[in-house]
């Protein structure tokens, strides 16, 4: 049996023994003898989120000698009250967290809100949160450089501190962190640090993650980045002067929707993303010629980010100018129109049960018919499974989750202003219980679900940058 340390409160318990062949109310039962905190109390945080009474040992993954945070109050010995109601402010911060509802704030240390509102929108993806905090203080990787080591522990520690304070964090040894990694961002005009660009920001971030959670075990180092982020394209890349055409694959960690005057929401943006134009040599030319360039998502992330390409250089002024359009989009996104063939056989059978399931809320029958339930039995089904995100590792016993190709809005980047060098960032989280939460620095405050669409620009207020979705399964 594996043991882990659990850390509640100022108090560490060592060695905990975690019989993984019992549910996880008998391991609460065992941190209740030792800490006093009842069962229905007790919070812990493991990879993917809080730990449940039901919840299957297999798919955590537990190590030995992982730190596991628990948080919960103490039984007491019921007395007559001696004391008046209890403020909120005057509750232990563990508490104050619970009852907050949400994560602290950022300090702006000069120039970071680009820095913060990435590290908010980031936060927010608990499987993110649960790699990093099994990433190692003193290990690192093979061909891991010092400087991504300490940008990854920074981020763990700057989570950390997000989840456990009630009081705006001041993200000191972060930023220290990113701009010793990246020194673009520790540039400065007048001796002043100037406003970065957060889109690289973020870039930056999730590439580095991709390299320090990588796992040496797999050929080549695969990780949790990947899987919650990355798309594969299969691209096909066409001449129509010489006929030539080949196919090519990549992978890339966001969506681009391009901004034109014809584009007014976000599906005609990603699809003109997804279609380009290219000078290169042709060997049946003897020359360079002109070659189309049109992808298709080939492998489908459990977050997917989209970027509104709206910054472009404009050598007049010598800076990136911002293109103000609106551009609308949605809470929920099918992202189904832009897959490959391939991919979207593999999506029909889970799409099918969805919706399904959808009309079984409601009382309608399956609409599935037996003659193509039969059809996609051998392929479709078999396929959908292998296509999985599971990075849970779910027992083999137990069905696998299986994507759909419908994505939730979890998170919004925004920007106000008119240059990227310039402006204000915020971050626009979704909380668990359904609610926004617009991270303004260090000032987080409620806001409402129609208040997020506004963001679509065509003004100087908030427009949204960057859009985080996470993946429907069924």
């Amino acid at each position: 049996m594996p043991t882990v340390n659990v850390k509640w409160q100022k108090e560490t318990f060592q060695g905990i023994e975690v019989d993984t062949s019992q549910p996880p109310i008998v391991f609460k039962s065992q941190l209740y003898t030792l800490t006093g905190v009842p069962p229905e109390r007790q919070k812990i945080m493991v990879k993917g989120g809080i730990l449940k009474d039901d919840t299957d040992w297999s798919t955590l993954g537990v190590k030995d000698g992982q730190k596991l945070m628990m948080i919960g109050t103490a039984d007491e010995i019921v007395k007559a009250p001696e004391k008046g109601p209890v403020f909120v402010e005057d509750l232990p911060e563990e508490e104050q967290v619970i009852a907050l509802g949400h994560s602290a704030g950022l300090y702006n240390l000069g120039n970071t809100c680009y820095m913060n509102s990435t590290l908010q929108c980031l936060h927010s993806v608990p499987e993110l949160k649960s790699a990093l905090l099994s990433y190692s203080d003193n290990v690192r990787g093979n061909g891991v450089d010092q400087a991504s080591h300490n940008l990854t522990v920074a981020t763990r520690n700057t989570f950390g501190e997000l989840d456990q304070s009630v009081r705006p964090v001041a993200p000191l040894l972060f930023l220290q962190a990113l701009r010793k990694k990246y020194p673009q961002f520790a540039q400065q005009q007048n001796n002043v640090y100037m406003q970065q660009d957060a889109e690289e920001c973020w870039t930056q971030l999730v590439y580095t993650f991709s390299q320090t959670l990588a796992s040496e075990a797999s050929e080549p180092p695969a990780g949790p980045t990947k899987e919650l982020f990355g798309i594969d394209l299969v691209s096909r890349v066409h001449c129509a002067e010489s006929g030539e055409e080949s196919l090519e694959r990549e992978s890339v960690y966001s969506l681009k929707c391009h901004i034109s005057h014809d584009v007014n929401h976000l599906h005609e943006g990603l699809k003109h993303g997804l279609k380009s134009e290219l000078e290169k040599a042709s060997p049946s030319l003897g020359r360079t010629a002109l070659y189309t360039r049109e992808s298709k998502i080939n492998e489908l992330p459990r977050y997917l980010t989209v970027q509104f390409v709206r910054f472009f250089w404009k050598r007049e002024s010598n800076q990136k100018a911002k293109i103000l359009r609106k551009v609308d989009y949605p809470l929920e996104l099918d992202v189904y129109d832009f897959c490959s063939d391939e991919l979207k056989q593999k999506l029909q059978a889970p799409r099918q049960m969805l919706r399904d399931a959808e009309n079984a809320k409601f009382g309608l029958k399956a609409q599935g018919k037996a003659s193509s339930s039969k059809e996609n039995e051998g392929s479709s089904s078999t396929a959908a499974e292998s296509s999985s995100m599971d990075i849970d590792k779910a027992d083999s016993s137990a069905p696998k989750k299986q994507l759909t190709g419908i994505y939730d809005l979890i998170a919004v980047l925004t920007h106000k202003g008119r240059s990227a060098d310039s402006g204000h960032y915020v971050g626009w989280v979704k909380q668990d219980d359904g609610k926004w939460i617009e991270f303004d620095d260090d000032n987080p405050s409620i806001r409402k679900g129609e208040e997020i669409l506004k963001l679509s620009g065509g003004g100087d207020w908030h427009m949204a940058y960057i859009c985080l979705y996470k993946a429907r399964f069924i």
